[in-house]
């Protein structure tokens, strides 16, 4: 007759003690004012090492175009992708130069990242995040406007943009790879200039 399980039929296993070693009971390293402490160097503090913080501030943001239909993304090839043709769409932004204004840098990057001339209507918000590379903790925040197109031709930076487009405003939020972004437009409202 077998019995069900749980049933009692089962050997019950018994709870493994952690043995001491034999000898004298070790001293407590805690406990400084134990009396088999004094005199004894203490043990030196274990240091952590911590990736270095490092801060960086950008600026960039959505272009609208003279028709005031469309807004302006760019293309960086996903390198998680192994066939690397997925592209993630995301706003231009770059980096604020020594002495340059986050205005000033979001008009610079645009162009440089897209040949689009523009000048910015408003601002749209701010967002912040980490990631690490580089073994570094990187802080960076993002300085976002609406911008509207005056001119230029429309060409990705080769050392930095994979492609560029023209994208109806509806698609706009859906097209977006990164989710502060996709909040941002969402939040913002009325596109139109």
């Amino acid at each position: 007759m077998t019995t069900a399980p749980g049933g009692g039929g089962e050997a019950k296993r018994k709870k493994r003690r952690r043995r001491r070693p034999k000898g004298p009971t070790p001293p407590n390293l805690n406990n400084s004012a134990s009396p088999q402490n004094k005199g004894a160097p203490k043990k030196p503090a274990v240091k952590r090492v911590y990736a270095k913080r490092v801060d960086e501030v950008s600026a960039g943001g959505l272009v609208i175009d003279m028709t005031g239909t469309k807004g302006l993304l760019i293309g960086r090839r996903d390198l998680k992708d192994q066939s690397r043709e997925r592209l993630l769409w995301s706003l231009p932004k770059g980096h604020i130069e020594e002495g340059e204004t986050p205005e000033q840098a979001a008009v610079r990057e645009v162009q440089e990242e897209t040949g689009i001339k523009s000048e910015i209507a408003r601002e749209l918000g701010v967002i912040d995040f980490w990631f690490m590379a580089g073994g570094n903790r990187i802080h960076k925040t993002v300085h976002h406007y609406l911008f509207k197109e005056i001119g230029g031709e429309l060409a990705p930076q080769i050392t930095e943009v994979d492609d560029v487009g023209w994208f109806p405003l509806t698609e706009i939020v859906d097209l977006l790879a990164y989710p502060d972004e996709k909040k941002l437009i969402a939040k913002s409202g009325e596109l139109k200039l």
